[in-house]
């Protein structure tokens, strides 16, 4: 199975279609009038495409177990064909696409097996899925070039040349992935006079994302989040508490992250662990969904 260990669990839809065409007239009025040998055809269809959809990880093998919060599975007759929509609604880490498609292929294979005694032309054809959304696919096209960023790592030893810096190249390269260029890079001591001033100083029309790196901890030394919140304008909790969030469910001193986040005017200002790993969890619980903020930031609608 594919490792979605770092995804995020957001709400998550698709739409799959699948059709049912017979070879006479009378296949049809037959359903309609609920005259076919095997029962009432679409309620036998819609309990087995409720079951095909439920089960999809039983028989597909990469597929994983999730949880089915909605399904909903409609039927559509048309001259000599039977249109099988099947919508699938999930809060997960993954999409439901392949419940989807795999709920419409049990659907349309029940209807050809409940038609085959009295219609030996019936065939089911396109298979299809018609819409997804939800996660991160979402933004995965969306690129970001008018955002500029500023990278500070705030460590001591890094800054002194005693030990090489890992996470703020990390985060420089994440970002590089989403289209978002790094103007700007720099390593300072843990002081909270340095590292303000490097606050106020990048916080400018130049950078509209301001990264520091290190010093989010609880070390005597670990001063990043009291040299920053003094100078936010508008603190924004809600982005490290669901950068903590995120953590915790993986290790579990995540919790003792002091990080804050927040504008300084137009520049927003993140407090990232000084950890690999810790940085790129945040960056993983963050982006790129945290960019709408730019949007709401310059007043636009969602």
């Amino acid at each position: 199975m594919v490792n979605i260990t770092q995804k995020s669990s957001t709400l998550r839809k698709a739409v799959a279609q699948a059709t049912v065409r017979v070879s006479k007239p009378e296949t049809i009025q037959a359903i309609v009038h609920r005259k076919v040998p095997k029962g009432d055809v679409f309620e036998f269809a819609r309990a087995a495409g409720l079951f095909g959809v439920k089960r999809t990880s039983d028989m597909i093998p990469d597929c994983h177990p999730l949880p089915v919060e909605y399904t909903s599975i409609t039927f559509e007759l048309k001259e000599m064909e039977i249109e099988i929509s099947v919508e699938v609604h999930t809060i997960y880490k993954t999409g439901v696409e392949v419940e989807a498609m795999h709920g419409a292929s049990v659907t349309a294979l029940t209807i050809y097996d409940m038609l085959k005694p009295i219609d030996k032309g019936v065939e089911i054809r396109d298979i299809k899925l018609l819409e997804k959304t939800g996660g991160k696919s979402d933004l995965k096209n969306k690129q970001f070039p008018e955002l500029k960023a500023a990278v500070v790592v705030c460590s001591d030893s890094v800054h002194g040349g005693k030990s090489e810096d890992h996470s703020g190249k990390a985060i420089i390269a994440r970002l590089d992935q989403i289209g978002i260029e790094t103007i700007k890079y720099e390593t300072l001591p843990d002081e909270v006079e340095a590292i303000a001033q490097a606050a106020k100083t990048l916080s400018t029309a130049a950078h509209q994302l301001l990264i520091f790196t290190g010093g989010t901890g609880l070390s005597p030394r670990d001063v990043t989040p009291d040299a920053i919140l003094p100078l936010l304008d508008r603190p924004i909790e809600g982005i490290m508490e669901t950068a903590r969030r995120y953590g915790q469910e993986r290790m579990p001193y995540a919790m003792l992250s002091r990080g804050v986040a927040g504008f300084i005017g137009e520049t927003l200002v993140l407090t990232l662990p000084g950890s690999t790993n810790g940085a790129l969890e945040t960056m993983d619980a963050l982006f790129p969904q945290i960019l709408h903020l730019f949007k709401i930031n310059k007043g636009q609608k969602h």
